[in-house]
Parts: C-alpha cells; structure tokens; sequence
C-alpha cells in the first residue's frame, strides 16, 4: 500500500517533494521520484512484497514508468506465465509484474489482476498514460484536468498543493445528501475520482482524455441452478482461497475481529482451514448498549487468537475530529472512521497489515436497513388516495417514528424508496430545494430485472460499498501506515455471489444465510443469535453528554453561516430536539460537524 503522485509536465524536484510530503503517511519507508522532459512521478512507499530497495517506486524498465499503489495478490502466478513468455525479472515484486504484463498485453492486463490497485503508467511508444482503478474501487485515484494539465494522485490534498481550487456546490449538495461525495465527482470543481473498474489512458501529445469501464456487476438475474450444498461448498472454497491470498506478506498481519458474522469467518479461516497462528484486534466502547467487544473475545478464545481489546473513549474523540480531514481531505460523515482510526493506530504496533470483514453485508444482506426498505414498499402497493390521507393523518403526530411512516406513505417510486431509507436531512428545509435525485449513471441498477433486495444491493454496491466503506478502510488505516485487506470482496466472490438464488441468502426476514451457515461449521452458531449491531460509534449518548459542549461550540451560528444556502433556523432545531430525547438526529449532527471542520481545513489552504 502506498501513495502516487504524477503530473504531464517536468516538474521541479523540490515541488514533488513536497507534494510527496503531504501524503508520507500512505508510504513512510521511501519517497521516489522520476523527473522527464514531458512528465514528473513521485511515489511513497509501505514496503509489504519484496522490502529490498529494488522494488522501491517510480519503477522503471525500458523507458517504461510505473507509480502503482495497492497489492496484486495472484501476481506470482502472472509473473510464471510472463517467465514462460521468455520474460526475466529483476525484483521479487507485484509492480514488476504488472508493467512487465502491460508491456505484454497492453490494456487487458487490469483483467488479469486479482488485487486493490491504482496505477499509472508511462508508455514511451505511445506517449501515452495508461492508468487503472481496481473493480470496486479500493484504493483511490483523484485526477485533475484543465485544457493542457493533468494531474493524478492518491490524496486530495496533492492536487491542491501550489493552487487555489473552488469548491463544487453540486458535490457540496451531494455530500449533505449521502454523507460522502460519490464517484465520479470530487469536493472541487475540475477534480475527479476514476471510477472503480475503469481505465484511461491520456495523451501527452494531443492532451486527450478516455475512460473505459473493464468490469462491472450484472444486471441481469444469472442464477446458478446447483444445490445449495454444492453452492455452499464453492463458495467455501472460494473464501478460503481469497482468504489464502490475502495472507500472502513479508510483513505481519493481524486480523480485525469485532465479534460479528463477517470478520469471525475470516478470522476462523486463517485459525481454522490455513493453520495460521494470528493477531486479533477488537474496539470496546465503554457504553454497553454499543459495545460488542465481550463475542469477539469469545470467538478469539475459541480459535486460540493473541487477542488485543483496545477502548475508544469520548475523550479521544475530540483530537480524532480535528484531525479527521488531515487523511480524508474531503468531508466523509461515517463516524465509524473514528472507531477504525482508533483501532488501526493500535493495531499498527503489532502488524503491518490487517485483514477485515468488510463487505459481506453488501454481498450477502447484511443490513438491517434492506429489510426495512422490503416493509416500506409494500406501501406503495396501496392506492394512492389511501396513502394520501394515511399520510396526512400521521404527520399530525408527535412521535418521531410514527413520522417517518407519514413520509413513506408519499413514496412511489423504488429511486424515492433509497432516497427515503437514507436521507440525513429534509432537504425543502436545509436548501430550501428538492432532495437531490440519485445520479443517472446508477439508476440501472435499481431498475434492473433482478429482484428488490437484489436491486438494492447492487446500487449500494456500485456506490456506498466505494465511496463509504473502502474510502473508510482506506483512509483510516493508511493514516497509520497500516495495509487493509478485504477478502470477502475478492472479485470472484463478488461475481459468484450475483449466482446464487436469492432463497440461499434471505430466510425468515434476514440476510447472509449461506454466509452464516459456512461460519457455523467453525464456531457455535450461538454466539450469533443476537440483533445486528454494526461496527457503531456511541455519539448518539456522547452528543447529549460527555460531548454536548463541543456540539454547541462547533454548530454556532456563526460557523452554520458559512455553508451555503443553509437553514440555521431547522438545523438548530435538529439539535434541540436531539439533545432532549425527542429523536436522533446524531448522525446529521455528525454530518455538520465533519463538514465545518473541514471548512476550517480547506480554508487554510
């Protein structure tokens, strides 16, 4: 895991220094840098494969350049079948293997790699970048366009290094809408994220930029019509497998274990089918209601882990906040960063890199929400007239929940449906405008043949699976120097898990069934049967308590005053009525505040 940097001009040695500076957190073992006539790469490296210096970045070979950050876990079996092309190789590393595989299969290579990669390369035939994004966008790549300049990098923050930018109000809007800036779209007007799953090449020469997309999910229902044993049993195999991969480090690696479904299988494969002795690492939160720590103890009791329970506490809260920005450089509202931020600093004492369960909600119906969704839907079955007065008559009431039923009542469409299921604010009365629609490019998803859950889940994977959940894993382990892996999202299990029946993953109103069945074959399925929890940060007690003082001082009216267009007078009330009980709006408060320290951040710059 690493950061890159690189820009279509000769830049000064100094600049790129500097510039490599702002990210040195991504990649503390060696800053490299590469300055051409017509082009500057600069690269910092966290030495996980090979650690001679040998594999240290920009790579090059036969005038062709490499910046490449990520890790490409079947690269081994790529670099033997290059050998057999008559291929030698100077380095034991995955970035060899892949300019060498670019130099021999051109573009196609990306379809080779199993891995989480962003890369850029120099071809000096073709004067031509060639660049790339894994499949579900697991490391990052923001790029900055104009008339003749392009410039890419690993952070947000390197792009604005020696310039003023302007922030976009679409993506401003976009961000009170999801709690991220979804992909394509970045925080600042002529700054972009790539796509998962796309490539791009840029001409040096002409200045001409395309994108093409390599990989995608179906939209189309592709059923597997095996049986449910032999469904389980690939599906096994294939996490073990992704599981095996992902071991593969001349480094340390240690295990996230938070006690639920997901990271327990991953912690029983490595115990239990890999024979790995490992490291276990688990957030305990001192309000009980939040805290799970006391099952992943147990399950790391089980498999005979050295297990490492590490607290988060209000109190670190406060230094966490004011530093959030320095590794997320856009506003990123998922207050779990904190608890991972928290537990990735720990961790990092003791192992390089740390495998998590992220994922396996997305894939399998994890989320509780999903279900809700299912219920609300029903509604919209009804006629419309009844749902009108139905509506209506529930507004009048003063319970916060019997609310939210009022306005289910008005949906009609399944795009209002996800817009409904995870709305921060009431957007007639933040902006005074209409909620923002769900971007286009996406909508397919939604409307695809497939059915309801299904549906669901494919939108959640093509955008909150990236822009939430990776952006989370990503930012705040690297602001560690720690590498997070994500087995349960290894691309073939991503494309067999649009394969199996959807009777294999929901039964009696609840998801991951095929997924839990497999763990239980290693732990007892009773440390299981409780409610889903989610890896949950308690600000909902801490707003009204231990950090009530700060909640007021950071949303005054004079910091509202300096977000656009915004309604002091609702946001105002959203607090009050949190604060005495009445409901919880945490996570809008939440959302603001991660925005206007942000503010402070960016205004600085």
């Amino acid at each position: 895991m690493c950061g890159i940097y690189g820009v279509n001009k000769k830049e000064s040695k100094e600049n790129i220094k500097d510039i490599l500076n702002l990210a040195k957190f991504r990649g503390p073992d060696y800053g490299g840098i590469s300055l051409k006539d017509n082009y500057s790469f600069g690269h910092n490296r966290l030495a996980i494969i090979d650690l001679d210096s040998r594999s240290n970045q920009p790579f090059e070979r036969d005038n062709y350049n490499i910046v490449f950050n990520g890790e490409i876990y079947n690269y081994q079996e790529l670099k033997d079948d290059l050998i057999l092309k008559n291929y030698t190789f100077n380095t034991s590393s995955d970035t060899e293997v892949i300019l060498i595989g670019y130099i021999e299969y051109g573009d196609k290579i990306v379809e080779k790699l199993n891995g989480m990669f962003s890369f850029v390369i120099y071809n000096p035939k073709l004067n031509i970048f060639f660049g790339s994004r894994d499949r579900l966008g697991k490391k990052p790549f923001y790029y900055y366009k104009n008339k003749d300049t392009f410039e890419f990098a690993s952070q947000l923050k390197q792009l604005f290094f020696n310039k003023k930018l302007e922030i976009d109000k679409k993506s401003e809007k976009l961000y009170f809408r999801y709690g991220y800036i979804p992909e394509p779209y970045s925080i600042f007007k002529n700054v972009w994220k790539l796509e998962a799953g796309y490539s791009f090449t840029y001409d040096l020469s002409s200045y001409e930029f395309k994108k093409k997309q390599y990989w995608d999910i179906s939209i189309k229902n592709n059923y597997t019509q095996e049986s449910y044993s032999e469904i389980k049993k690939k599906l096994k195999n294939l996490l073990i497998d992704s599981v095996g991969l992902r071991l593969n480090s001349d480094v340390p690696v240690g295990v996230f274990l938070s006690g639920g479904v997901d990271s327990s299988l991953v912690a029983s494969i490595v115990a239990k089918e890999l024979n790995q002795k490992l490291d276990t690492f688990s957030i305990k939160f001192s309000d009980s209601e939040f805290d799970e720590s006391n099952y992943a103890k147990e399950v790391a009791s089980i498999l005979d882990t050295k297990h490492h329970t590490l607290e988060c506490k209000p109190e670190d809260m406060i230094s966490l906040i004011e530093n959030l920005n320095e590794y997320y450089d856009e506003p990123f509202n998922d207050s779990s960063s904190l608890a991972m931020m928290i537990l990735a600093r720990e961790t990092k004492q003791y192992v390089t890199v740390a495998l998590s369960g992220d994922g396996g909600d997305e894939l399998f119906w994890g989320y509780n929400n999903y279900f809700r969704m299912k219920k609300v839907s029903n509604l919209y079955k009804l006629p419309k007239f009844i749902r009108k007065i139905g509506s209506k008559l529930l507004a009048k009431s003063s319970n916060y929940r019997i609310k939210k039923i009022s306005e289910g009542l008005k949906i009609n469409t399944l795009e209002e449906l996800y817009l409904y299921s995870g709305r921060l604010f009431d957007f007639k009365k933040l902006f005074n405008q209409n909620n923002i629609i769900l971007q286009d490019e996406y909508k397919k998803y939604l409307y695809s043949e497939k059915n309801f859950l299904e549906r669901i889940s494919d939108y959640d994977i093509k955008t909150y699976m990236n822009g939430d959940i990776f952006t989370k894993v990503d930012r705040s382990t690297m602001a560690y120097s720690l590498e997070a892996r994500t087995p349960l999202v290894d691309y073939k299990i991503v494309e067999f898990s649009q394969q199996i029946p959807f009777k294999y993953k929901y039964k009696n109103g609840s998801g991951k069934n095929i997924l839990k069945d497999i763990l239980y074959e290693y732990l007892p399925k009773e440390i299981f049967e409780r409610p889903k929890s989610g890896f949950t940060v308690p600000l909902r007690n801490w707003f009204r308590n231990e950090l009530k003082d700060y909640v007021y001082e950071i949303l005054c009216e004079e910091n509202l005053k300096k977000i656009n267009d915004i309604n002091i007078e609702y946001i105002n009330q959203l607090i009050e009525n949190h604060m005495n009980g009445s409901e919880n709006n945490y996570h809008q408060i939440w959302t603001l505040i991660v925005y206007i320290k942000w503010m402070e951040r960016y205004s600085e710059k």
